[in-house]
């Protein structure tokens, strides 16, 4: 038998319905894969928006901490109204609070004294003819920090040696000292000794280490790089030479975001027998008098002397006066900032708390976080502990 021959089927395509149903698929498909993308960019965009404010924050916090932390130090020296081995009455106690940006040409004995006993000072505007504080945004602190450099000129790894820069050299001669030479500050001059130091007339031996003057100057502009650009920014006014003279420089920008800044400042006025060593009735009771100690033996517990002990924080809204200054042991910090971007969509009708200062509502599309942390001065509470 011829077996029969197979029949072929005929080779066709999608139908038109099923190409639809494909596409619609497909589309379907691509949609879902396109809002997710879309809504991860979101996030990370996001994330990374917030990532940066908290940097930006900690930066900041971390660049006035540090500064803070050295307000005080002057090398080795103490002055007299915070030295416990005094036997009478200081004569260093500030008679005035010294102005930040006093031409270098007026400074004078007072001047040199003021600047070493008051480490710390904040203004709610620019201080008196600070021409370098300019653009600051409003209802911020501006915060001026002394203190000596860390490392001597002579010191690896420090700052060397330039001319027409303002040092200080504390004596570290006890020869020198007792005939009333504890320190050179100034551009010239420092031909002070070390410890291993030869009575005679010139006193001779090794010469003491100097140290660079550090001033710094913080407040927050109200831009980054370009007057107008809208973004607050923490800068710095650096003390150095500027055309050969010593004095401010112009603020270079050190954190951009921030948009807040405000601080209070710890002082440290009440003894350990619950004395005001600033406002006390009686004069000998006061911080300007000699020593007065609870037990003339021991000598443990000072009784016009504070304790290195914050005992109140002051925004001092008019001022603070030259005891407050004098005897400021820490500061509080609050740190406003904000992000770089607008969030699409979202709106900041939040207040925000720095210190008694309240700031807000913004109403606009800027997230913002209050960043705040405590400063103890170590240089300055750690001559006033007694055992």
């Amino acid at each position: 038998m011829n077996p029969q021959a197979p029949k072929f089927m005929r080779m066709r395509g999608f139908s038109l319905v099923e190409l639809m149903i494909a596409m619609t698929l497909g589309l379907l498909i691509m949609a879902a894969l396109t809002t997710l993308f879309v809504d991860t960019s979101r996030t990370n965009r996001e994330m990374a928006k917030t990532n940066s404010q908290i940097e930006n924050a900690r930066f900041a916090v971390q660049i006035l901490q540090e500064d803070l932390a050295h307000a005080g130090y002057w090398g080795g020296f103490v002055p007299e109204f915070d030295d416990l081995t005094l036997s009478g009455a200081p004569t260093d106690v500030p008679a005035a609070i010294p102005a930040p940006c006093a031409a270098y040409a007026s400074w004078d004995t007072a001047y040199y004294r003021s600047l070493i006993a008051i480490p710390v000072q904040f203004y709610n505007a620019a201080p008196g003819g600070c021409t370098v504080v300019a653009n600051k945004l409003a209802q911020t602190d501006v915060i001026v920090v002394r203190h000596a450099d860390t490392c001597a000129t002579t010191d690896a790894n420090c700052t060397p040696d330039v001319a027409g820069r303002l040092y200080f050299q504390p004596s570290r001669c006890v020869y020198e000292i007792e005939d009333g030479t504890h320190y050179v500050f100034g551009t010239t001059g420092f031909d002070l000794h070390a410890r291993l130091c030869v009575d005679g007339s010139p006193v001779t031996g090794p010469a003491a280490p100097k140290f660079r003057y550090i001033s710094n100057i913080y407040y927050i502009r109200d831009y980054a790089v370009t007057a107008g650009d809208g973004i607050p920014t923490l800068v710095r006014s650096s003390f150095d030479t500027v055309g050969g003279t010593p004095a401010h420089q112009a603020a270079v920008p050190l954190v951009e975001g921030i948009q807040g800044l405000r601080i209070e400042i710890g002082v440290d006025h009440i003894s350990d027998s619950g004395n005001n060593i600033i406002t006390a009735g009686d004069a000998s009771d006061r911080y300007t008098a000699a020593i007065k100690w609870a037990d003339a033996d021991e000598r443990d517990s000072p009784t016009n002397r504070g304790d290195g002990v914050p005992d109140s924080f002051l925004h001092c809204a008019g001022g603070c006066s030259v005891d407050q200054l004098a005897n400021v042991s820490a500061a509080r910090i609050y740190i406003l900032a904000r992000s770089n971007e607008e969030t699409p969509g979202y709106n900041d009708d939040k207040t925000y708390k720095l210190g008694a200062l309240t700031l807000g509502p913004f109403n606009d599309g800027f997230k913002r976080h209050v960043f705040t942390t405590t400063i103890r001065f170590i240089n300055v509470t750690s001559r006033r502990e007694t055992p």
